[in-house]
C-alpha cells in the first residue's frame, strides 16, 4: 500500500487487498468509549469498553461535553489495554478504523483524531466507519455465512430504521421514524414511570410484572402503507395513562406490547419490498429486548426466514463492530484520507462500496 493513498483522497478503491495485520477499531460516537482488535479473519483478539453511564445518570441523559472529555481521558488507556491483551505492538497493525459518524461531534472528533494519529505515525490505512454500517454488518461476523440481501431493523436510542442490506456499502432505507427513535421512546416512557436512566432495561423488567391488556394504548401507523415508524403519540398516551392513575407495571407491559406489534407490522411491510431477503436481522441496543425479539421472530418464521441478532454486547455500541467494518472495507480495497471530516449526521444511503 502506498503512503500517498493513505494521506489523501477519500474512500478510493485499490482493488481487493490482503491485510497486513489486525485492525484496531475505535468507538466514541456517544457515551461508550471502546477499542477492539480484530484479526483479518474476524477473530476478536482483544476488546475493552468504558461505560459512561455513571457520569451521565445524574442528568437523565447523555451530556455531549462530558462524553467528549471522558473519551479523551479514557481512550488512550483502552487502546494500550487491547494491544497488551493481544500481546501485540502497534507496529503489527494492518489498519485503523474509527467511527466517524453519525453521533455526537465531540466524541467523533476525539476517536477519529487519535485513529488518524496512529495511521500517520505508522503509515497505516485509515477507515472512517459509518456507525450505522457497523451495526448493519455485525451479523456477518457473529453469524458467518449470512448472505445478502437481508432486511435490517436498526433499533437504538438514536435510530429506528428498516434497511435493505444488499452488500458492503449498498443500503436502501425502506423506512425510518417520523419522530422519536424506539430506544428514545423506551427511555422517555421509563422516565415518566419514575425508572432510572437508561430506562429501556428497567421498563422491560417492570413490564414482566404487568398486564399488557390492562391499559389500552395506541399502535401508531399500524397497518398503514410503508415502513415508517412513529412513537411520539404512544409516549403521550403513556403519560396520560399514568396521570389517570394506571398501574406503572401495566402501562409498561402495554407500552412494550404496542411497540412489539408496530415493529412486527413494519417488518412485514418491509419484507414485502425485499422479496429476495435471506434473513431478518435486528441490531442496536433495543434488539436486546426479549419481547421485541419474540415478535420479530414470529414475523421471520412466517416468511420462512431466520431471525438473526448479534449477542447483546455486540448490539449496543462497541468497537468490535467498528473494527469488523474496517476489516471488510480494507479487504475490499477501501480506505479513507486523513482529511475525512467526522459527521454528526451521515445517512447510510450516502455510502458506497468504495
Amino acid at each position: 500500500m502506498q503512503r500517498e493513498s493513505v494521506i489523501s483522497g477519500i474512500s478510493r478503491p485499490a482493488g481487493p487487498a490482503r491485510l497486513a495485520g489486525p485492525v484496531l477499531g475505535i468507538e466514541t460516537s456517544c457515551d461508550e468509549t471502546a477499542a477492539a482488535l480484530l484479526a483479518p479473519d474476524g477473530r476478536i483478539l482483544a476488546e475493552a469498553l468504558h461505560s459512561q453511564l455513571a457520569d451521565h445518570a445524574p442528568y437523565g441523559g447523555v451530556v455531549p461535553e462530558i462524553a467528549a472529555r471522558e473519551h479523551l481521558l479514557r481512550l488512550p488507556g483502552l487502546i494500550a489495554r487491547v494491544m497488551e491483551q493481544a500481546g501485540l505492538d502497534v507496529s503489527a497493525l494492518g489498519g485503523v478504523a474509527a467511527t466517524a459518524g453519525p453521533g455526537l461531534i465531540g466524541g467523533l472528533v476525539v476517536g477519529s483524531s487519535l485513529a488518524k494519529g496512529i495511521a500517520i505515525a505508522r503509515g497505516l490505512p485509515f477507515v472512517a466507519v459509518n456507525h450505522l454500517e457497523a451495526h448493519a454488518l455485525t451479523v456477518t461476523l457473529t453469524h458467518p455465512g449470512t448472505a445478502f440481501p437481508y432486511l435490517l431493523l436498526l433499533l437504538s436510542g438514536g435510530h429506528c430504521q428498516c434497511v435493505a442490506v444488499e452488500g458492503l456499502g449498498r443500503y436502501r432505507r425502506l423506512g425510518s421514524t417520523l419522530d422519536d427513535a424506539v430506544g428514545e421512546a423506551f427511555d422517555k416512557s421509563a422516565k415518566l414511570m419514575g425508572l432510572p436512566w437508561p430506562g429501556g432495561p428497567h421498563l422491560e423488567r417492570l413490564a414482566a410484572e404487568g398486564d399488557p391488556a390492562a391499559v389500552p394504548l395506541p399502535r401508531p401507523l399500524l397497518g398503514r402503507p410503508g415502513c415508517d415508524f412513529s412513537f411520539s403519540g404512544l409516549k403521550t398516551a403513556v403519560a396520560q395513562a399514568l396521570a389517570r392513575g394506571a398501574r406503572p407495571a401495566d402501562v409498561a407491559a402495554g407500552f412494550q406490547a404496542a411497540v412489539a406489534e408496530v415493529l412486527a407490522d413494519r417488518a412485514r411491510h418491509a419484507l414485502a419490498l425485499l422479496p429476495g431477503a435471506r434473513a431478518l436481522v435486528v441490531a442496536g441496543g433495543v434488539a436486546a429486548n426479549a419481547a421485541l425479539r419474540a415478535a420479530l421472530s414470529a414475523v421471520a418464521a412466517a416468511h420462512g426466514l431466520p431471525l438473526l441478532a448479534p449477542p447483546p454486547r455486540l448490539c449496543t455500541d462497541n468497537a468490535v463492530m467498528v473494527a469488523w467494518a474496517g476489516v471488510l472495507r480494507l479487504a475490499a480495497g477501501c480506505r479513507d484520507g486523513l482529511d475525512h471530516a467526522p459527521r454528526p449526521r451521515w445517512p447510510l444511503e450516502e455510502l458506497s462500496p468504495f
